[in-house]
């Protein structure tokens, strides 16, 4: 895992976060609820290939 995978999940949760505090002062909940899910989801698809590295790995070392 490079460093930059790790400024990058940083600024998508700093982004959220301020994202959603505006949307919620303005009344819109649906939207702040919308962005968050839409932050997750995208930082998910980004770690899946390393989750399955690890999976792969952890599977490698205890095959026979």
């Amino acid at each position: 895992m490079n460093i930059s995978l790790i400024f990058k999940i940083a600024a998508v949760g700093i982004l959220v976060s301020v994202l959603g505090q505006v949307l919620k002062h303005a009344g819109r909940e649906e939207q702040a609820f919308l962005t968050s899910l839409a932050g997750l989801i995208l930082v998910l698809l980004w770690i899946i290939p390393y989750i399955a590295e690890l999976f792969d790995t952890i599977k490698g070392l205890f095959a026979l």
